[in-house]
């Protein structure tokens, strides 16, 4: 875990106003269906929808920043912090990895109640499957695209783990590095991640940038540890910020022409329930 200071307010004891969210769900829906029309007249595959939402806060953020860390299933579990903002992150999600000689990336894509009965459906779910299969397919390819790198393979398919009270479908893609890579190109091949813009990417970020009404921030991107020969960035998925003033978080879902946009809502509502939660101490 990173610490310093962390932006506080008024000092005291921490409390946290409403959320006020940067979209409806009317309005996040209609995105959805946005995107799905787009899919159909052929100009994308999949997109990746992300709302923003903030609260006001006062006092000192730090145990709640602290509580958001520690979320169970958080691969990368921490804070940052630097002059007047801290970020939190419980992301389970591995944008980037490289250890002995070795690059990986673990997408998650698709998304349960960690019940019994919710395990069961991202099981069967055709839906979720071929979605995730997508960005494992986009994986693949950003991998091929490093200089002197081997046969990229996929190590592990639709793994279903747990996160915070949700069932997550994780894949392991990895390639050998046969050669020097500089870190340059290694970011240029991976971000932003997959999981997190759709297919064709390009498209897909052509496609978030006409459609959501609040930058990503923070959000969405890579957060870790960077030494000599040993790299592993956890993408910000789970993550807020805090600016001093406000709490901000995002969270959101791969859209594909089979998604329903009241379904869709309703799954970033649950990603974003436990941030919540934490925050305000439970």
């Amino acid at each position: 875990m990173l610490t310093g200071d962390i932006p506080g307010r008024g000092g005291g004891s921490w409390s946290l106003g409403p959320w006020h969210d940067s979209w409806t769900r009317a309005e996040h829906a209609h995105a959805v269906e946005q995107v799905r029309a787009a899919i159909g007249r052929g100009d994308v595959y999949q997109v990746n929808m992300v709302g923003h939402a903030s609260a006001a806060y006062t006092g000192d953020p730090a145990p709640a920043l602290r509580r958001l860390a520690g979320l169970s299933g958080a691969r990368y579990g921490g804070i940052l912090t630097g002059d007047g903002w801290a970020i939190a992150t419980a992301s389970p999600e591995t944008l980037v990895e490289v250890r002995d000689g070795r690059v990986v990336t673990r997408p998650i894509k698709g998304t349960r109640p960690a019940t019994a009965e919710g395990r069961r459906e991202l099981l069967a779910s055709a839906k979720e499957r071929a979605e995730h299969v997508m960005i494992v397919d986009l994986e693949r390819n950003d991998l091929a695209r490093l200089p002197g790198t081997g046969p990229v393979r996929v190590d592990e398919l639709f793994a279903v783990r747990e996160w915070s009270g949700l069932w997550q479908a994780e894949s392991v893609v990895s390639a050998d590095l046969d050669g020097d890579v500089g870190l340059a190109d290694l970011l240029r091949a991976v971000c932003p991640g997959g999981s997190v813009t759709g297919a064709p990417k390009l498209a897909a970020l052509a496609r978030i940038a006409a459609l959501e009404p609040v930058g990503r921030g923070v959000s969405m991107g890579g957060l870790g540890w960077i030494g000599p020969g040993h790299l592993d960035l956890g993408l910000t998925i789970r993550t807020v910020a805090a600016d001093g003033h406000r709490v901000h978080a995002w969270a959101g879902g791969g859209i594909t022409a089979d998604s329903d946009p009241a379904a869709e809502v309703d799954e970033a509502a649950a990603k974003a329930g436990p941030l919540r939660a934490a925050l305000r101490g439970r």
